[in-house]
């Protein structure tokens, strides 16, 4: 490694990212707060809903959606996580709960980005071994860039971004939506 390619590492690590940011902090908690609202109204007739997060940042945004569900509905917010490989989706997809406990519930799997929708896809797949009353998709950030036949019900923001492209989501630190 060179100096000036360690010299380049170490300015990452300590200087903000601000470069590419599309969303900061307070549009996040904006479009979750929007988000939370779509959900609840999509879900008036019912006592509880389920939020199945991908792990790992499915998963935070699904507790950022929990909490502003129970503050603006009186709904029992249940949370499961899932984990899924995105790499390899076709391998054991496993859950934080027993999936019998889905059964004629209403289900939002979140994730915090929609890129091809292969993660949502298999994620989907899985919770339909249980028969639900309902099943909806929430994501921070809709990539525009799907190879499988699934949207998000409820999204953030849409981009149209090239296949190039990378969109990171931070919810600790420099918190934001950044496109590399």
């Amino acid at each position: 490694m060179t100096i000036l390619s360690t010299f380049a590492i170490i300015i990452s690590i300590i200087m903000p990212k601000t470069n590419g940011l599309i969303f900061d902090a307070s549009k996040i908690e904006n479009c979750t707060l929007r988000i939370a609202y779509q959900i609840y109204e999509n879900n008036l007739d019912r006592d509880s809903i389920y939020l199945a997060g991908i792990a790992h940042n499915g998963v935070i945004y699904a507790k950022k959606i929990k909490a502003y569900l129970e503050d603006i509905s009186n709904l029992t917010v249940h949370l499961i996580q899932l984990k899924v490989d995105k790499k390899n989706p076709l391998s054991a997809i496993s859950s934080s709960h027993d999936l019998s406990e889905l059964s004629n519930q209403s289900v939002v799997v979140v994730d915090d980005v929609l890129n091809t929708g292969s993660t949502l896809m298999y994620a989907v797949k899985y919770l339909l071994d249980v028969p639900l009353a309902q099943l909806n998709t929430a994501v921070l950030v809709n990539r525009n860039h799907k190879k499988y036949p699934i949207k998000a019900d409820f999204k953030g923001l849409s981009l149209s971004t090239s296949l190039n492209e990378h969109i990171e989501v931070l919810f600790s630190g420099e918190v934001g939506v950044y496109l590399s």
